[in-house]
């Protein structure tokens, strides 16, 4: 027989998807850091990147996290996740920016 108070205790959820988000938006601005260094590393184009890094986190963030509250709500793990996601990949492609001008592209 169990306590009354375990049928309404709550699953705990997976905190995997939240993690990887947070790894991903981390990839995002390492993608940033690598191209102000492989543009010179000046100071100036550390600060445009960071700036560029978080005015992108705030767009397709806000929008992301729209998204994420009309349609899965109980799922905040997801939204970060996507937004991760996207970070990571406009990161890469920032960080590969300097070598598609190298290269002619």
């Amino acid at each position: 027989m169990g306590s009354p108070f375990t049928a309404a205790a709550a699953r705990p959820s997976s905190r995997l998807p939240f993690q990887g988000g947070m790894l991903l938006i981390g990839v995002g601005l390492l993608g940033h850091l690598f191209a102000a260094h492989a543009i010179g590393g000046s100071r100036i184009a550390y600060t445009h990147h960071v700036f560029g890094f978080c005015v992108i986190l705030l767009v397709t963030g806000g929008i992301i996290a729209g998204l994420g509250w009309m349609f899965w709500r109980s799922r905040s793990g997801l939204t970060v996740l996507a937004i991760g996601l996207v970070q990571a990949l406009l990161g890469v492609w920032v960080a590969l920016a300097p070598f598609r001008a190298a290269a002619g592209w």
